[in-house]
C-alpha cells in the first residue's frame, strides 16, 4: 500500500518506491543489502538510488571505499510531493517510526544537487538555534533566489539569529537578525559552512552543488568554538 501511494502521489517509479522503503527499514546500508531488501537487481537499485538522491530523498557517505546509503527523513516527502499530502499523510507515521528505529547515532551524509542543498538547509530553522556561517559568497541568493527568500523569511518568523564571517570587501545585505564580521581573505571559496544545533552543514557550490551534513553534538560544539574564536578576531562592519 505504501509503495503504491509513493508511486501514485509522488511520481516515484516502482523501483524508487521499493528502494526508499528498503532504506527506511534498513537505516544506513550498502547497495547490495538495499538491493536484496527491495527485491530488485543491483543495476536497478543504483539507478533508483540516483533518482532518490536527485529528489532529495536519499543521501550517502563513503566509508573507506564503500558507499553507505540512507533515506532522507520521511517529512521531506512533504516538500517533494508539494500539494499531494492527503494521499501520503496516512503512511507517514509508520515511515517515521521505522526511520527513527533505524537511524544512526552519529550521521555523516552527502546530499547532491539543488534539492539536496534545500533538504539540508530546511533543517536550520527547525533547530530554533542560532546559526553560525563561515565563508558565504551569496551563492544561495544567486543560485536559488526563490528558495533563499523563503528560507530567510522562515528564519525571521522564528526569530533565529545568524552570525556570519565573510571575506573582507564583500557587499553584505543588512538584515535585522543577522550580524556580520569580516576577515582578510584574498580569494573566493565555493565552500560555505553552517553550524546549527547539533549539526554542521558544509555546502560546496560547484556546478552541481553538494551538501555534507554532520549530525554530531561534539563536532558541532567544536565548530562553534572555532567560529567564536574567529568571531572575536574578525572586523566589524
Amino acid at each position: 500500500m505504501r509503495e503504491e501511494t509513493l508511486m501514485k502521489a509522488g511520481g516515484l517509479s516502482r523501483n524508487e518506491a521499493k528502494t526508499y522503503l528498503a532504506l527506511v527499514k534498513l537505516g544506513s546500508s550498502k547497495a547490495g543489502r538495499v538491493s536484496k531488501e527491495a527485491a530488485i537487481d543491483r543495476t536497478s537499485t543504483y539507478n533508483s538510488l540516483k533518482g532518490l538522491m536527485e529528489k532529495g530523498l536519499a543521501s550517502y557517505v563513503t566509508i573507506g571505499k564503500v558507499k553507505w546509503f540512507q533515506a532522507a527523513h520521511p517529512r521531506n516527502i512533504r516538500e517533494y510531493l508539494e500539494g499531494k499530502l492527503d494521499e501520503v499523510a496516512e503512511i507517514l507515521p509508520s515511515l517515521e517510526k521505522e526511520y527513527a528505529a533505524a537511524k544512526l547515532q552519529n550521521n555523516v551524509r552527502l546530499y547532491k544537487g539543488n534539492r539536496g542543498v534545500k533538504t539540508v538547509l530546511k533543517m536550520v530553522p527547525d533547530t530554533r538555534k542560532e546559526s553560525r556561517v563561515f565563508g558565504s559568497e551569496n551563492q544561495l541568493d544567486e543560485r536559488m533566489p526563490e528558495f533563499a527568500a523563503k528560507f530567510k523569511a522562515q528564519m525571521a518568523r522564528r526569530g533565529i539569529r545568524v552570525r556570519s564571517i565573510v571575506r573582507r570587501g564583500r557587499m553584505v545585505e543588512r538584515e535585522a537578525l543577522r550580524d556580520v564580521r569580516f576577515i582578510p581573505l584574498e580569494s573566493e571559496s565555493p565552500v560555505v559552512t553552517n553550524v546549527f544545533g547539533n549539526k554542521i552543514a558544509i555546502i560546496v557550490w560547484t556546478e552541481t552543488p553538494e551538501a555534507i551534513l554532520i549530525d554530531n553534538a561534539d563536532a558541532a560544539e567544536a565548530y562553534r568554538g572555532y567560529f567564536d574564536f574567529m568571531w572575536e578576531r574578525a572586523e566589524k562592519r
